[in-house]
């Protein structure tokens, strides 16, 4: 027995927009369902102001984006996201905080990327990652990490850590620049010189 949640494949960008609450699945629904209506009202309401190409053309475009639409969902068809009991995922992040906040890096990292794997909407494990990178002394990563995220369909939750984070990367970055690195032996010289 096919599961109901395919039947989402029946409008154009539903499945995404049902199953994941993706923006794009939201704007790929509401086109077709817009150049639909438009056909239908052509057709059957105000038939004298189109004309028989415009309409031709209004369904042809309809029927387009119906087979588009339901062809990607059928190649790429979304898991739904887990409701209820916990699942591979959830024990994935458990386990890559309990190695970050234990300042294991390597196997933090190495956790969350596997989950990223699997649930690459997952904002809080994109967030953890990017942390976790800024923190390694990678800003350049932990800043590319966060703009994936800005940009994803998850982003807009986590804004205000985006946000912050950045702040701490150019604070961070800007910081190295205005001190120079010494080699040890040139830091303490003036030291010593004090104390004498």
């Amino acid at each position: 027995m096919v599961p109901l949640h395919r039947l989402t494949l029946v409008w154009p960008g539903l499945p995404w927009l049902w199953l994941r609450g993706s923006r794009s699945g939201l704007v790929l629904a509401l086109a077709f369902g817009m150049v639909v209506d438009l056909a239908i009202v052509a057709t059957f309401v105000w038939s004298e102001l189109f004309d028989a190409p415009v309409i031709v053309g209004l369904w042809a475009a309809s029927a387009a984006i119906w087979v588009a639409g339901t062809a990607g969902g059928m190649a790429a068809f979304p898991v739904p996201l887990a409701v209820g009991q916990p699942t591979a995922a959830e024990a994935l992040f458990l386990s890559a905080r309990e190695a970050y906040l234990a300042r294991d890096w390597l196997a933090a990292e190495e956790r969350l990327r596997r989950l990223l794997d699997l649930s690459p909407t997952d904002g809080e494990a994109q967030l953890l990652l990017a942390t976790l990178l800024r923190r390694a002394g990678r800003p350049r990563e932990s800043r590319s990490a966060l703009e994936a995220l800005r940009r994803s369909d998850c982003g807009a939750r986590w804004d205000t850590e985006i946000a912050r984070e950045l702040a701490l990367i150019a604070t961070a970055e800007t910081a190295s620049v205005e001190t120079p690195r010494l080699p040890t032996g040139q830091a303490e010289a003036p030291a010593r010189r004090r104390a004498a």
